[in-house]
């Protein structure tokens, strides 16, 4: 468990600093409850959303995978692209409030590369004892 126990470790600060934005934002603008019309604190509030959407199951998954006995490289490997890629969409999607950066795209392609790849690796694990 000591390798999800780094990304998830990881991951609460990544989630801490991006429910900071959002707290931030809304005391700049004197906003408690939604989004107020600013396309600034809704863009936050999406980055945040995003990443609560994705993230718990992720880490099931790796937990998952870890406690299968997988080689300590391929939970790294999983547990670095979730993180690459949360970082990434963040950073993508914040820096084009349209959405439409290489960095979202990709952040989101490593995140479902992870989720997939861990997935296959738990089904053919129980089914086939791979």
């Amino acid at each position: 468990m000591g390798i999800t126990a780094l990304y998830a470790g990881l991951l609460g600060v990544l989630l801490l600093v991006l429910s900071y934005r959002v707290s931030m934002y809304r005391r700049r603008h004197g906003i408690s409850l939604g989004d107020g019309g600013h396309k600034g604190l809704h863009t936050a509030i999406r980055v945040q959303g995003n990443f609560v959407e994705y993230v718990p199951t992720a880490l099931i998954l790796l937990l998952l995978v870890e406690l299968t006995g997988r080689q300590p490289a391929i939970v790294h490997g999983l547990g670095a692209a979730l993180f690459l890629g949360r970082v990434l969409h963040a950073q993508g999607l914040t820096s084009n409030p349209d959405g439409k950066t290489p960095g979202r795209l990709l952040g989101i392609l490593l995140t479902w590369v992870m989720l997939l790849t861990a997935s296959v690796l738990l089904i053919l694990g129980s089914v086939a004892g791979i």
